[in-house]
C-alpha cells in the first residue's frame, strides 16, 4: 500500500509544517523542538537496539517475506476474497473487505500524505536495509494498519480467525521494526488506526446486512 513519493522531494506534511511554525526564540517553542528530537532520538534507539540485538540470519531471511505478505495488502485481500466465495462467510469477508477500504482511504490517501514524516532510514543513512527503500512517507505503519484492520474486523464480526490474524499482524508489525521501514509511533498509530477501521468495517457491514433483511421480509 503505497502513495505517494517521500524521497528526493521538499516535505510539506504536517510534521515539516509544524517544525517551520515554531519559533526558536520562544522558549515554548524551543522545549517543544527538544521534546520532538528527544522522541526522536528514543525512537532513533529503540530500532538501533532491534538491530544491536536481535539481527540474525533467520529472522534476516524470515522477516523481509513475512513483511512482503502484507506489501498491498495481499495476504488480507486474499483472505477477504475467499470468505465472500464462501456462502456461510461471505458477512465476515464483507466486514474484512469494508475495514480494509476504509484503511486505504484513512491511511494511504488521508494520513500519509497529510503528516509525510521521513522515515528512520532517512535519519540513519548508515543502516543496512534487507528491502527496497518504500517511496511513501512513514506514519502510520501502512502493513500494520492494514493487518490489525483485518485483526479487528473479523473479531468484531465473531469469527475465530482474528486468534490467528492477530499473531501474523504481530509479526508483521515487527518486521517493520526490525527492517528499519517504521518509527515504533508509526507502529503503534497503525495499530491504533487498524482497530478503528477494521471495527467500523464490521459495524457498517452488520447495519447492511440488517437493513437487506428487513427490505427481504
Amino acid at each position: 500500500m503505497h502513495i505517494g513519493e517521500a524521497g528526493g522531494k521538499n516535505h510539506c506534511g504536517l510534521w515539516q509544517i509544524r517544525d517551520m511554525m515554531l519559533d526558536k526564540d520562544s522558549p515554548a517553542d524551543r522545549a517543544e523542538m527538544r521534546g520532538g528530537e528527544a522522541m526522536q532520538t528514543a525512537e532513533l534507539a529503540a530500532l538501533d537496539w532491534i538491530q544491536a540485538h536481535l539481527r540474525c540470519g533467520l529472522l534476516d531471511a524470515v522477516l523481509p517475506v513475512i513483511s512482503w505478505t502484507c506489501d498491498h495488502g495481499e495476504i488480507w485481500i486474499a483472505l477477504a476474497v475467499i470468505l465472500l466465495l464462501l456462502k456461510r462467510q461471505r458477512w465476515t469477508g464483507v466486514s474484512l473487505s469494508l475495514g480494509l477500504i476504509l484503511d486505504l482511504i484513512c491511511c494511504n490517501l488521508l494520513l500519509k500524505p497529510l503528516v509525510d514524516r521521513v522515515r528512520p532510514f532517512a535519519v540513519n543513512t548508515a543502516v543496512e536495509l534487507l528491502t527496497a527503500p518504500p517511496g511513501d512517507a512513514s506514519f502510520p505503519s501502512g502493513h500494520t494498519a492494514a493487518s490489525f484492520a483485518a485483526v479487528f474486523a473479523l473479531r468484531a464480526a465473531g469469527s475465530p480467525l482474528w486468534k490467528p490474524a492477530l499473531v501474523l499482524a504481530s509479526l508483521i508489525a515487527f518486521s517493520r521494526l526490525y527492517l528499519y521501514m517504521h518509527w515504533p509511533t508509526d507502529v503503534l498509530g497503525g495499530i491504533v488506526l487498524g482497530a478503528a477501521v477494521g471495527t467500523a468495517g464490521a459495524w457498517i457491514a452488520k447495519r447492511l446486512r440488517k437493513k437487506l433483511g428487513e427490505i427481504r421480509s
